[in-house]
């Protein structure tokens, strides 16, 4: 049987619920998916224990949609936007990757959940610590009792940028691998939700690189080097129904 779920809980928010999926459970993505995308998509709420899901369409940029509508799981996000927020309970957050990085956020009473998608055009924004500052604003929270986690994504052993100098820029060098042209992603977006408030001991990660690791998770990168079977996974944060 194929790993199609990879759970995670936060530690004592038990009313926020989070789940990444894999390669086995299929793109989530109907942009490039295959006949069976729709229903795919559709089953995902029992598989979740919620009503529904809300997503937008990604564009790489640093805007937030606060309590998104439910979508259709048959059509396509027309709201362009790379994270959501929400405080209405079993409406679940998803985001779409395939090396970029998802990072769940959840206010430590479990009664406001973030999702955000991050990937390195994000990170040069510092979309994650703008992110968590709206969030914040928007619900009057205070980030030190905010809990983050990052999905599966690329590792710093694979993210390299050949062209970094006109990609990025000095301010990213402290996360800048110069023999190996490579830029630690995983340890920037650290930094960035970090400095947005977040307590050190708050931000978790799921060190699993989906470029290295073709059997579980579709990656962007390997697609386009070794022309493989493209897609996308999904990562949920949820607020658990009474």
């Amino acid at each position: 049987m194929s790993l199609t779920m990879l759970p995670f809980q936060f530690p004592g928010v038990p009313g926020v619920g989070c789940a990444f999926s894999t390669r086995g459970f299929g793109t989530v993505s109907l942009s490039g998916g295959d006949a069976s995308s729709a229903s795919r998509r559709a089953s995902i709420p029992a598989l979740l224990g919620v009503e529904a899901f809300a997503e937008v369409h990604q564009v790489h940029g640093v805007r937030t949609v606060f309590e998104p509508k439910a979508q259709n799981p048959h059509a396509v996000p027309c709201e362009q936007a790379d994270g959501m927020a929400t405080s209405r309970p079993g409406l679940a957050l998803m985001i779409k990757t395939a090396d970029c990085q998802p990072i769940l956020v959840a206010h430590e009473s479990g009664r406001f959940v973030m999702a955000v998608h991050a990937g390195w055009r994000g990170n040069r924004q510092e979309y994650p610590r703008l992110a968590v500052e709206e969030f914040c604003e928007r619900y009057d929270l205070d980030p030190a009792e905010l809990w983050a986690v990052r999905g599966p994504s690329l590792g710093p052993a694979a993210s390299e940028f050949v062209n970094f100098a006109q990609e990025w820029g000095p301010e990213f060098l402290p996360w800048y691998d110069e023999a190996r042209r490579t830029v630690d992603l995983w340890m920037l977006a650290r930094h960035q939700l970090e400095t947005a408030g977040l307590r050190p001991g708050r931000i978790l990660g799921i060190d699993l690189c989906t470029f290295d690791n073709a059997e579980l998770f579709f990656s962007y990168r390997r697609f386009r080097r070794f022309g493989v079977e493209d897609g996308r996974q999904g990562s949920f944060i949820w607020i658990r129904a009474e």
